[in-house]
C-alpha cells in the first residue's frame, strides 16, 4: 500500500516536468528567430544609406519569419494540447489513484482516449486492490505502523488507531513521541540502528504509555524497502499481551496460592491429632494420616487403596456399618450431608476401642470423596466414667454431710439432758450418805460422762473451724476416737488391744482433725474384718519413738493387694460398694497426718492383716509444760450470774457453783438479767449461747458496752459446736470464754480459774 502510493506520487511528478521541457523548448526555438529578425531589422535601419528596395526587401523578410513564428506558435499550441496536457492529465489522476485518492479522469483527444481507458480499467483495478489490501491490514489482529526515518507516522492500520484513540489525520504526519511517548522512542532508537542494516528485531516487555499507562507487548521491528534495496523507514508489528500477561500472573498467583494452600492442607492432615481417613466412592482409601497410622496401626502405604471398612471396622460390626454408610451415601446424592456418631473402631491387633466418626463429602469435580474424621474415646469415656463416679460420691458425701448436720443437731439437743445428768450425779456422789448411793452416783456419772464425750467428740468432728495447734495428748484422742466407734466394733465381734504408753509428751494439734483421723482408721479395719472369721482383732498402739509420738492400727484382716496399696491414698479411690465409701477418708486423712508435720503410711502384716503407721512430731517443751500445769483455782465466795432459759440446766450450773464455794443466782430471762446487772455487781456471768429474745452473744455485747471488764467474764455456755464458732465470732471485745455442755465439776472450775483466778478484784460482797 505505501508502496503504490510512492510509485504513484513519482508519475504525478513526472507529468509536471513534461510540461515545464515543453514550454522550455518552445523558448529555445522561438527566442532565435526572434533575435535573428531583430539582428536583421538593427543592421538595416541602422544604415541610413538603405534603399527603399531593400526596405522593402526586409518587410517581406520579417513578414516571412513572422509567420514562421506564428507557425510554430499554432502549432506549439497544437502539440500542448492533443499530446502534451493529456499527458499530464492521466499522470496526475494516476499519481492520485496511487496514493489512495479518487480523482475523475480528464476528459482527452480522441488519440489519448484508448490510454485513458487502460488507465480508468487500471486506476479501478489498483484502487481495489489498495482497498484490499487497507481491509486486509485493517482486520491483522496486531497494531501495524509504518514510520519513516525521522520516526514521523507514515501510515497506520485500525488496531492502532483505536489503541491511540485518534482519527487517521491526527496520527498521519505526527511523530512517534507525539502519539506513544517517550519511551517507545527510545526502543526505535535502540532497535532502529540494526533494523537499517536489515535485520528484523524482536522484543517483548513491559512499556509505559502516555495514555494507556503500562502495557506489556511483543513487537516485531523491521526494514522498510521502498525500490530496490532504499531503506526508507521501519514496518512495525505490535501484539498487546497485557491481558494475558495479566492472566498468567494472574493464574501464577493462584497456582502459588494453590500450592499454598495445598500445602496447608496437607500440613493440617498431617498434624492433625485425629486421624483423617479419606476414601473415595467405592470406600478405598485415597488418604491417611499419621493420627490415623498411630491409631490403628497401619503405616499408609499399607492403608492405601483398601476397603476401608477392612481395616477400621471390627468383624461382628463390619455388615452394620456399610449399611449404615450405604444409607449415608444415598442421602448424599441428593444433597450434601454430613454426620457425627460414636462406634467401636478396630486396631491392627484386633483390639477395639469407643471412636467419634465426623463424617464430610468432599466434591472434586465429577467425583466425590468421603472424609472421616476419627477421635479416640477411650480417655473421654475414662474421664466421663470417673466424672460420674465423682458425681456419685458426692452425691454420697452430700448425704453423708446432711445426715451429719441432723446428727450435730440432736447431739445438741442431748447435751442439755446429759449436763442435767453430769452435774446431779457429781452432787449426788458429793453428798452421797452412803458408799453405795456414792457408787451408784459414781456410775451414773462415769456413764454420762461417756455420753458427753461421745456426743463432744461427734460435734467436733461435725463442726466447720480452721484448723487449731493446742497441746494435744494423743493417747486421749485415740481413746476419744475409740469411743466413738466403741459400739460398732462390739455389735461386729471385733476385740480391741489398746497398748498406751502412759506420761506421752503432747503434740501440737488439732485434736479433732486427730480424732477424725484415728476414727477413720478404726472404721476402715471394721470394714475390712466384716467378712473374716472370729476372731476379728484391731490393735491399738500409742508409744514414743525418738523425736515422734507413734500410732499404729492394725487388724487382722485380708491385706491389701500391692495393685489396690498404691492407690488408696488417692482422692476419691475406693474398693468400696456404692454407698458404703466415698473414697475421700484416706485422702483427708494423709492431708491432715501431713498438715501436723508428720507421716502416715499402709502396709500388709506378715502374720495377715493390713497396718497403718503414723507418725507425729512432740511439741516443744513449753507447750508440754502449759498442756501439764492446771489453771490456778478461784477464789471461794465469787457473785455468779447464770443465765439460761433451760431452769433445769441453770440449776445444775448453779448447783455445780455452789459446790465450789460461790454465789450463784440464775435468772431464766435475758433481758431480766440484765437488770440484775444493772441492780447487782457480779463477777462472773454464765450465758446460754441460744436464748428466745437475745442469745448470749447479744447479751455479752449490751455488757461490754456498759462493763468490758465484765464482759471478758462473761462465759458463753453452749451444745451448738457446730454453728456456735460462727456466732461465737461476731462477739464484740476480746474473744468469748465458752463452756461447752455437757460439762463437769472440773469443768467449770477451770473456767472459773481462767476468768476469775488470782488476778480478779475482791469478790462482791453478798
Amino acid at each position: 500500500m505505501a508502496e503504490t502510493g510512492t510509485r504513484g506520487g513519482s508519475a504525478g511528478n513526472g507529468g509536471t516536468d513534461l510540461s515545464r521541457r515543453f514550454a522550455g523548448l518552445l523558448i529555445l526555438c522561438g527566442l532565435p528567430l526572434l533575435l535573428l529578425v531583430g539582428a536583421l531589422g538593427w543592421s538595416t535601419y541602422g544604415r541610413a544609406e538603405l534603399t527603399a528596395q531593400a526596405r522593402d526587401h526586409m518587410v517581406e523578410h520579417v513578414l516571412l519569419v513572422g509567420g514562421i513564428v506564428a507557425t510554430f506558435t499554432v502549432l506549439a499550441v497544437v502539440v500542448w494540447r492533443q499530446f502534451v496536457a493529456p499527458a499530464v492529465a492521466l499522470a496526475r489522476a494516476s499519481a492520485l489513484s496511487g496514493r489512495g485518492e479518487t480523482a475523475p479522469l480528464p476528459d482527452v483527444p480522441t488519440p489519448w482516449a484508448g490510454l485513458r481507458h487502460q488507465l480508468e480499467l487500471s486506476i479501478g483495478e489498483q484502487q481495489a486492490k489498495i482497498h484490499q489490501l487497507r481491509a486486509m491490514i485493517d482486520g491483522i489482529p496486531l497494531r501495524t505502523v509504518y514510520v519513516d526515518p525521522d520516526l514521523v507516522y507514515r501510515d497506520a492500520n485500525r488496531e492502532f488507531l483505536e489503541f491511540v484513540g485518534k482519527p487517521r489525520d491526527e496520527v498521519i504526519g505526527h511523530t512517534v513521541e507525539e502519539i506513544l511517548g517517550p519511551k517507545v522512542v527510545e526502543q526505535y532508537l535502540t532497535l532502529g540502528e540494526r533494523v537499517r542494516r536489515g535485520e528484523t528485531m524482536r522484543w517483548e516487555g513491559w512499556i509505559p504509555f502516555v495514555t494507556r499507562g503500562q502495557r506489556y507487548l511483543q513487537v516485531s521491528l523491521m526494514p522498510y524497502v521502498a525500490v530496490g534495496d532504499t531503506r526508507v523507514g521501519y514496518l512495525t508489528f505490535t501484539r498487546d499481551l497485557t491481558e494475558l500477561k495479566l492472566g498468567e500472573q494472574e493464574l501464577a498467583r493462584n497456582m502459588e496460592a494453590l500450592a499454598r494452600s495445598e500445602a496447608m492442607n496437607k500440613a493440617v492432615v498431617v498434624s492433625s491429632l485425629d486421624a483423617i481417613i479419606v476414601s473415595d466412592e467405592d470406600w478405598r482409601v485415597v488418604e491417611f494420616n499419621p493420627a490415623a497410622e498411630a491409631m490403628f496401626g497401619f503405616a499408609r502405604e499399607e492403608a492405601m487403596g483398601r476397603y476401608a471398612f477392612d481395616i477400621v471396622v471390627p468383624d461382628d460390626m463390619r455388615d452394620m456399618q456399610i449399611g449404615t454408610m450405604a444409607r449415608y451415601k444415598a442421602k448424599v446424592d441428593v444433597g450434601s450431608l454430613a454426620r457425627r456418631f460414636d462406634t467401636v473402631a478396630r486396631r491392627r491387633d484386633g483390639s477395639t476401642f469407643p471412636v467419634e466418626y465426623s463424617v464430610n463429602t468432599i466434591r472434586t469435580g465429577d467425583h466425590r470423596l468421603f472424609m472421616a474424621h476419627v477421635r479416640d474415646l477411650t480417655e473421654t469415656r475414662r474421664m466421663e466414667a470417673e466424672a460420674q463416679a465423682s458425681r456419685e460420691r458426692l452425691h454420697q458425701v452430700e448425704k453423708l454431710s446432711a445426715m451429719g448436720s441432723l446428727l450435730a443437731g440432736v447431739a445438741h439437743e442431748l447435751n442439755n439432758p446429759l449436763a442435767i445428768v453430769i452435774a446431779q450425779s457429781s452432787l449426788l456422789v458429793e453428798k452421797a450418805a452412803t458408799e453405795g448411793v456414792k457408787r451408784r452416783g459414781e456410775r451414773i456419772h462415769a456413764a454420762a460422762e461417756r455420753c458427753g464425750r461421745i456426743v463432744k467428740s461427734f460435734l467436733a468432728m461435725a463442726r466447720q473451724k480452721p484448723p487449731q495447734r493446742e497441746p494435744v495428748d494423743l493417747g486421749q484422742v485415740v481413746t476419744g476416737a475409740l469411743d466413738m466407734v466403741a459400739y460398732g466394733l462390739r455389735s461386729s465381734g471385733i476385740d480391741v488391744d489398746m497398748d498406751i504408753t502412759p506420761d506421752l509428751p503432747v503434740i501440737s494439734g488439732d485434736r479433732d482433725l486427730l480424732t477424725q483421723v484415728l476414727a477413720n482408721l478404726m472404721i476402715n479395719a471394721q470394714q475390712a474384718l466384716m467378712d473374716q472369721p472370729a476372731p476379728r482383732r484391731i490393735a491399738l498402739r500409742v508409744r514414743r519413738e525418738g523425736a515422734d509420738i507413734a500410732i499404729r492400727v492394725a487388724d487382722n484382716g485380708p491385706g491389701i493387694p500391692p495393685d489396690i496399696m498404691r492407690r488408696v491414698f488417692e482422692p476419691y479411690f475406693t474398693t468400696k460398694p456404692a454407698g458404703v465409701g466415698t473414697g475421700i477418708g484416706l485422702s483427708i486423712c494423709r492431708n491432715v497426718v501431713e498438715a501436723h508435720g508428720g507421716k502416715v503410711s499402709l502396709s500388709n502384716r506378715p502374720e495377715g492383716g493390713a497396718q497403718f503407721d503414723i507418725t507425729l512430731p512432740v511439741a516443744p517443751a513449753g507447750a508440754e509444760t502449759a498442756e501439764a500445769g492446771a489453771p490456778p483455782l478461784s477464789r471461794p465466795g465469787l457473785s455468779v450470774l447464770i443465765v439460761d432459759d433451760e431452769v433445769d440446766v441453770a440449776r445444775s450450773l448453779a448447783e455445780i457453783v455452789e459446790g465450789l464455794g460461790h454465789r450463784p443466782v440464775t435468772v431464766d430471762r435475758p433481758m431480766a438479767a440484765l437488770e440484775q446487772v444493772e441492780n447487782r455487781r457480779f463477777d462472773v456471768i454464765f450465758a446460754d449461747l441460744r436464748m428466745p429474745g437475745l442469745d448470749g452473744i447479744d447479751f455479752r455485747d449490751r455488757i461490754h458496752r456498759r462493763d468490758p471488764a465484765l464482759a471478758e467474764r462473761t462465759v458463753i455456755v453452749t451444745g451448738d459446736t457446730v454453728a456456735g464458732p460462727d456466732r461465737l465470732a461476731r462477739a464484740e471485745g476480746a474473744e468469748a470464754v465458752v463452756l461447752e455442755k455437757p460439762f463437769t465439776f472440773d469443768d467449770v472450775r477451770q473456767v472459773l480459774a481462767r476468768v476469775a483466778g488470782s488476778g480478779t478484784a475482791e469478790p462482791a460482797a453478798r
